[in-house]
């Protein structure tokens, strides 16, 4: 114990008498290990905010969406439509999927009605869907304000709508919404609630989803059935266009999550008999997307970490060089050292405890640097809009989460003390091969 404690005493002395060359050396270690723990916070960071915003959809559900196929006619040169297209979920798929699927949790239908959003002066683009009250629970939406639909308001077919957090701030911007009316087309409806922000606008679930849950007005479907009718007329520009879909969406929540990629393939299976080109289909399965999106973030990780190991490896290349320095530099001590009954497992042990010494203090600095801008590019980053100059290039919304991982911090240090003992083996066993005589003799 004496041994070990003389030689850690030698080894802070003679960092300290080249106090400058050791905070030099130790530079390498130091960014290396906060480059690691700060590349592994911003990429955890980003998965995590990506996996959310998938995890939001349900990662039950499987969501099934009509979609205008290919060949239907378009619009051109300013010419209405020469038909009416039709397309898409039928309510007899929604029945085949219900008698299909009696373990299901759920199977909640969505269907698009109406063209135009209005009241007093105020018109913008209808996004509402007739839907029953488990949408709320399936598609994990909150409410902000009042309530959700009910089941009260299918039986009555009630002109009652909750509205997105969008739509209430361009349809009511200087009142409260909730009990107010506006109308849909020509049929007025009242609020009986504001969903929260969903947090899908712009990101990886707004794609997902195909639109901005926010901008979503969501009406009893048996209104949207009995009142609205199954033909949307969209009017542009002079022209118009005429839809009929039936059924818009239908999400379908699987009892576990281990039985969504076969009840998805069934899905499939089922729709191909009706659609057999399933050209006027879409399926999204949230689930898929999860398990895919870990992989990629896994593979991420370990790629970014390699990257920033770089530094740790030009960090233990710098130790080793100073301290193949430091045994020229040394020579006449080492041989002196040798004269006085120092053995060459003295010698070898005094500059490996310099080595990790210097890693190990470079390793914890550089830990606490990495934890500090790791803590501070999730803070900055939101804030970069409001400064003067800068501001102008960076949005608003511009955000880069981040997320400390443990692992990274304890693998960066051990990384880090470890190059200190590797990097240091060979100029430490270099001094110690050497001559006493001939190290006597050095100037």
């Amino acid at each position: 114990m004496t041994f070990l404690i003389e030689t850690i005493r030698l080894g802070l002395a003679n960092l300290r008498l080249q106090l400058l060359r050791s905070i030099l050396t130790a530079l390498g270690i130091i960014f290396g290990v906060s480059a690691v723990i700060t590349m592994v916070a911003i990429g955890e960071g980003s998965t995590a905010e990506a996996l959310a915003q998938i995890e939001r959809l349900g990662a039950r559900n499987i969501i099934i969406r009509s979609q205008q196929p290919p060949e239907s006619p378009q619009q051109q040169g300013g010419q209405q439509r020469s038909r009416m297209l039709q397309y898409g979920l039928t309510r007899e798929d929604l029945r085949l999927i219900q008698e299909n699927f009696p373990d299901a949790t759920a199977a909640v239908p969505l269907k698009e009605v109406g063209s135009q959003l209005l009241r007093g002066s105020i018109a913008q683009t209808s996004q509402t869907f007739g839907t029953t009250p488990d949408l709320s629970r399936v598609a994990r939406l909150t409410i902000k304000r009042g309530r959700y639909l009910n089941e009260s308001d299918l039986a009555s077919e009630s002109l009652v709508a909750v509205i997105g957090t969008e739509v209430a701030k361009d349809m009511f911007p200087l009142e409260d919404p909730l009990g107010q009316t506006f109308r849909i087309d020509e049929f007025v409806f009242q609020v009986v609630g504001v969903l929260a922000p969903v947090g899908l606008s712009g990101g990886a679930g707004a794609a997902l989803v195909g639109r901005d849950l926010n901008k979503d007005v969501h009406i009893p479907i048996t209104t949207a059935k009995a009142v609205m009718g199954d033909t949307v007329v969209r009017r542009s520009s002079g022209s118009f266009s005429m839809t009929q879909v039936e059924v818009h969406e239908i999400y379908l929540e699987a009892p576990t999550r281990e039985r969504v990629v076969p009840d998805a393939q069934r899905v499939r299976r089922l729709l191909s008999i009706r659609h057999p080109k399933m050209e006027d289909l879409s399926m999204v399965v949230p689930y898929e997307l999860l398990e895919s999106a870990r992989k990629r973030a896994m593979t991420g990780q370990w790629i970014s970490g390699a990257i920033a190991g770089i530094s740790l490896l030009v960090g233990g290349i710098g130790i080793m060089n100073i301290m193949l320095a430091n045994v020229t530099e040394r020579t006449r001590e080492i041989g002196i050292r040798r004269a006085l009954g120092a053995t060459r497992k003295h010698i070898i042990a005094q500059f490996l405890v310099e080595t990790s010494v210097l890693s190990a203090i470079g390793g914890m600095i550089g830990v606490a640097l990495g934890v500090g801008l790791s803590l501070s590019i999730g803070w900055l980053v939101p804030k970069l809009h409001e400064l003067p100059v800068i501001g102008e290039s960076v949005p608003a919304d511009a955000s880069l989460p981040t997320v400390l991982s443990l692992w990274s911090i304890v693998v960066a240090f051990l990384v880090a003390a470890a190059t200190g003992l590797i990097f240091g083996l060979y100029p430490a066993r270099k001094a110690a091969m050497q001559d006493p005589i001939v190290a006597l003799r050095h100037d």
